[in-house]
């Protein structure tokens, strides 16, 4: 943080009580929220239009051939190719920008890349719920809101002459321009009268995807044209005109279905039946307060708009694509009735496992069961718990099967809105039944780790990633009463100590016959998708400590508490050098910008070292967390950063999230207010906290000095006070 926000501090510690007693619906969070944050080249966000866990996230384009374009919005750019009606948040990978629109004037049957348009940064804004910009070619102002399923868009344009809109279904960010214009494999679509087009477009990137969906317009189209395909497209661009006079508005809503055409019209029906566009609007603003609200910032404003804009990307997803009467089609191309009456995809979950789907767990509980059994229900249709789920079907994208810690987590937290047999049988099916890729289980039991001779790659991450899954199933076994299960799991979850070598003291890659593959250099960053290598987007450096759920057994390994300092110690002090674009946001080997590290800071506080767990935190706050378009140091990983931020920034983090438990660190901002299920509060101070006072001297909860290192999911669910007192004296801080 910057020195003037941590002077300031003082002064906002002050305003807590003022704070505490605020009435949370007469309080606009959203005026904390910049949606522009992490909308650089590396952080991957969207500026545009959704609601919380919606289907339609509907935001402008400005690019869609390449990696720096996941989420089709780079900051920098100066030119607008339109708007679409889907979007992924911060991720490394490309799919959906469905459904391109861009208005026009002039000249209609002209090349489909001729409709692009510059704009002035000064006429763009964001804020949850809306967007808008001033397209300087036709002179059109552009707004766009949005409900869970549907998007609006109000165009007004100031220049009428020949007023048009294009429609463009071949549109999807995609790897490469041969890939952008061959992913879309069908396209249908019917006038169904003059203010009404529905369709059809299936297409494949990331993942196969249908969709469905229905277009209607305030104002009767005059003529279409339908601009020539270029060679390898089946994707229409259609052009509709209006006639309208300078200064008139058009308005059109796009609801989407996975189901078919009746479904997106129910959807539109039930969640915009009208064409009151500042009603949308201001419903969205109204739901995203009623998300933000859950939790009371006091702090600088600076320090407000980087929680609350955390807060919303991490509740962007996962996204519900079940329509209004829970129908939705699954993995194998049928259409059925979703559990529970909400079915949920675009589950990150290599990344999300770790902080996101535990923020979940106490910021929106209401919504756990129904992503849990989102998860099983997939997992029964293709055999396995999703890998990353988007759009219902499955990517094979990064390692390990963390819907087995999301699961367990769940219950152990006891949620128990699901059939929890059913959803144990799924996590048994899913660790020991091998399905198509990364889950060779035969050789993982056979050799107790994935050896690198016969693991086409990631053989050390894959092992290790296992393991901590491995845990989880045998947590969820011990709560069943199922004891032969957990012996096979917990044996499992200790295959870790199999790879670890005693000379050099890192997690190293082994080959079937036991012997240590060599050459071995533990800075050399692996990625499968492009050098190969025995780790996931990182190094030995990042990943010997990824044991989340034994961290005494790893401390034990490298021979005691001082070895395993020393070790970690190196961590943040050996230069790294690495062109790799998924390893930012370093500290020596540390790599913030990426998702194995991001526990390590806390393992400090578990190893007898607390103080440093508060050096480092406050470090990547001031360095990788700024509210600025360039403010991430990292993709934002549909949510996994923004929820590092708020979870340590009140002062604790789920190193292990399957435990229940949240490691201790060192709050950043004076204090918070959780607003909890059943109308209870649990409130966290940071008595004296300022630019030097970044260590905690001593911990109390609910009146009583605390010494354990970690606080519980239920003493905080239960309600109470969470009391640190800061000092600037590091020989002061507290040790548990």
């Amino acid at each position: 943080m910057k020195p003037l926000s941590r002077a300031l501090l003082a002064i906002a510690a002050g305003a807590l009580a003022a704070c505490s007693q605020s009435d949370p619906a007469e309080t606009d969070y959203t005026a904390y929220v910049n949606p522009f944050i992490g909308a650089a080249d590396n952080g991957h966000t969207f500026p545009g239009a959704c609601r919380p866990f919606g289907m339609i996230q509907t935001s402008p384009v400005t690019g869609a051939v390449g990696w720096r374009y996941c989420s089709e919005y780079v900051y920098s750019d100066s030119i607008i190719w339109g708007f679409t009606q889907t979007h992924l948040n911060g991720t490394g990978c490309m799919d959906l920008g469905d459904i391109l629109v861009m208005p026009s004037t002039g000249e209609r049957d002209r090349a489909w890349d001729a409709y692009r348009s510059p704009f002035n940064k000064s006429t763009e804004e964001a804020t949850p719920g809306y967007y808008a910009v001033t397209l300087s070619a036709p002179d059109v102002r552009a707004e766009l809101t949005a409900s869970a399923r549907a998007a609006f868009h109000r165009y007004t344009y100031n220049n009428a002459d020949s007023a048009s809109l294009l429609i463009d279904l071949q549109h999807g960010p995609a790897w490469s321009e041969g890939q952008y214009h061959g992913q879309v494999r069908e396209c249908e679509t019917q006038w169904e009268d003059e203010y009404t087009l529905t369709g059809m477009v299936r297409n494949a990137v990331w993942v196969n995807q249908r969709y469905f969906f229905v277009m209607k317009f305030n104002r009767a189209v005059t003529d279409t044209v339908m601009l020539r395909m270029s060679p390898g497209e089946r994707g229409q661009r259609i052009v509709a005109s209006f006639d309208m006079q300078p200064g008139d508005t058009l308005m059109m809503k796009v609801a989407m279905s996975t189901t078919g055409i009746p479904g997106a019209k129910a959807n539109l029906d039930a969640e915009i039946p009208h064409w009151n566009f500042e009603e949308v609007r201001q419903q969205a603003k109204g739901e995203w307060n009623s998300y933000l609200g859950r939790i009371e910032v006091d702090g600088t404003d600076e320090e407000k708009t980087n929680f609350y804009t955390a807060f919303y990307h991490a509740i962007i997803q996962p996204n519900i694509i079940s329509d209004i009467d829970g129908q939705y089609r699954t993995a194998a191309d049928s259409v059925v009735a979703a559990p529970g009456g909400e079915f949920y995809s675009t589950f990150s979950l290599w990344d999300t496992y770790r902080a996101a789907h535990p923020f979940y767990t106490l910021a929106t509980p209401e919504k756990v069961d129904g992503f849990v059994n989102s998860l099983v229900a997939q997992s029964e249709v293709q055999g396995f718990l999703p890998i990353w789920g988007l759009w219902g079907g499955e990517t094979y994208t990064m390692i390990g099967n963390h819907g087995v810690s999301v699961i367990a987590e769940a219950y152990r937290k006891g949620f128990r809105g699901f059939d929890a047999e059913k959803a144990f049988d799924a996590i048994k099916r899913t660790q020991t039944v091998s399905h198509p890729q990364k889950s060779d289980w035969d050789n993982y039991t056979k050799y107790g780790y994935f050896p690198t001779d016969l693991t086409p790659a990631e053989s050390v991450s894959s092992t290790l990633e296992s393991c901590y899954d491995d845990y989880a199933a045998a947590d969820m076994a011990s709560l069943l009463g199922k004891p032969e299960e957990e012996k096979i799991f917990r044996e499992r979850a200790a295959y870790y100590k199999n790879l670890f070598d005693t000379e050099t003291k890192f997690m190293r890659p082994r080959l079937a016959d036991g012997s240590w593959k060599a050459p071995f250099d533990p800075s050399g960053v692996s990625h499968a998708e492009s050098t190969g290598g025995d780790y996931t987007e990182g190094n030995a450096w990042q990943y010997t400590w990824h044991v989340q759920h034994d961290v005494p057994g790893l401390i034990e390994l490298f021979g005691g508490e001082e070895p395993f300092l020393n070790k970690l110690d190196s961590v943040f002090s050996v230069t790294l050098v690495t062109t790799q674009s998924d390893v930012t946001g370093l500290i020596g080997q540390y790599a913030h910008g990426n998702e194995p590290s991001h526990h390590v800071t806390y393992l400090y506080t578990l190893a007898g070292q607390p103080w440093r767990t508060h050096e480092l935190v406050r470090e990547v706050f001031d360095r990788f967390y700024r509210p600025e378009p360039d403010g991430l140091s990292g993709n934002d990983d549909c949510g996994q950063m923004s929820a590092w931020y708020m979870f340590s920034a009140m002062g604790f983090y789920p190193v292990d999230p399957v435990s229940a438990k949240y490691v201790l660190g060192a709050p950043q901002m004076p204090g918070f207010i959780l607003r909890l299920a059943e109308g209870k509060t649990f409130e966290i101070k940071a008595e004296g906290i300022s630019e030097e006072a970044k260590y905690v001297e001593s911990v109390s909860l609910n009146d009583k000095p605390y010494t354990l290192p970690y606080i519980t999911h239920s003493d905080i669910t239960s309600g109470g006070k969470l009391v640190f007192k800061m000092t600037s004296d590091k020989s002061k801080a507290i040790i548990f």
